[in-house]
């Protein structure tokens, strides 16, 4: 049986919600009977795969670090398999404004940009409509900020680490979806009603009873299909391996599909929406984890 390395944890923002993934994997890959080296990536983590004589890796990293390619380079020159996405996938996916550039070249929708000023607090630039500010390469809806219409407050550069980072679109009202992609293949459509805020946020994707799933989502069929076949297609085209969610809004008002993100290391917790979504297509959690890891392979 293969020795698999699990790397979890880091030291970025999605510290937590890795270690929440891993644990669920670390009971899942014990089930399958993988002889398992946990290692978290703050400390020491290249001498530690190394020495532990491992021959594939399972990827539970969430964040910047984890997500923007740079473990799969690693594991890429040290020949080995790993799962989830490969340094191309994962590096354009991070990036919100390459992805959209991407991805809008195949005819997927995406909420219109907006040019902030920077100058000294946030603004936006001849505009008066509710938006949304957001890290461009960060997950988890960390550092995600809803302004409403016509908004009289400062925004303050100091809310945000790299405020370089930032980028700005319009707000799109309407029910949020999400599809999650296993090996080329949408899984189905789910709606998400959060409990705690207007949007899909942190508390919402991780705090038990934080937001309601609907499965299938209560939309049009045009609608749902439309959202599979955008979720297929991005996988396809950015090259993506394993496991991806896709996150969409959907605007009942215009009947408009928008897609928000692909993300290529969605959470694995027990309030997480692919084993969810994996399940509703009758694959167990265990099942879902040796689909992954069965796929594990480098560049």
């Amino acid at each position: 049986m293969h020795k698999v390395a699990l790397l979890k944890g880091g030291i970025n923002s999605e510290n937590n919600v890795s270690l929440k993934t891993a644990e669920a994997c670390s009971y899942a890959l014990k089930k399958l009977k993988y002889e398992l080296v946990e290692i978290d990536i703050k400390d020491q983590f290249i001498s530690k795969i190394i020495d532990g004589k491992v021959s594939k890796c399972f990827n539970a990293l969430h964040g910047s670090f984890g997500e923007n390619g740079s473990i799969p380079g690693l594991l890429n020159c040290l020949k080995i398999p790993y799962t989830h996405s490969g340094v191309l996938a994962s590096s354009i996916a991070i990036n919100k404004k390459l992805t959209k550039k991407i991805l809008s070249r195949i005819g997927i929708s995406f909420p219109r940009p907006v040019k902030l000023d920077k100058s000294k607090y946030l603004s936006p630039v001849n505009y008066n409509q509710k938006f949304v500010i957001k890290p461009n390469s960060e997950g988890s809806s960390i550092g995600v900020k809803i302004i409403p219409k016509n908004n009289k407050e400062n925004i303050l550069l100091s809310n945000w680490d790299n405020s370089d980072d930032l980028i700005a679109e319009e707000y799109i009202h309407g029910k949020e979806l999400t599809v999650g992609v296993l090996n080329g293949k949408p899984l189905c459509v789910t709606e998400i009603i959060s409990e705690f805020n207007s949007f899909y946020d942190y508390n919402s994707k991780y705090v038990k009873d934080g937001s309601k799933h609907i499965i299938p989502a209560n939309i049009p069929d045009k609608i749902q299909k439309q959202a599979l076949k955008w979720a297929e297609k991005s996988y396809k085209l950015l090259n993506c391996r394993g496991v991806i969610r896709a996150d969409f809004r959907f605007d009942q008002a215009a009947n408009k599909l928008f897609m928000l993100e692909i993300n290529t290391h969605p959470g694995m917790t027990e309030t997480s929406l692919i084993p969810e979504q994996a399940n509703y297509c009758g694959i167990s959690f265990v099942d879902l984890i040796k689909i992954i890891m069965d796929d594990a392979q480098c560049d």
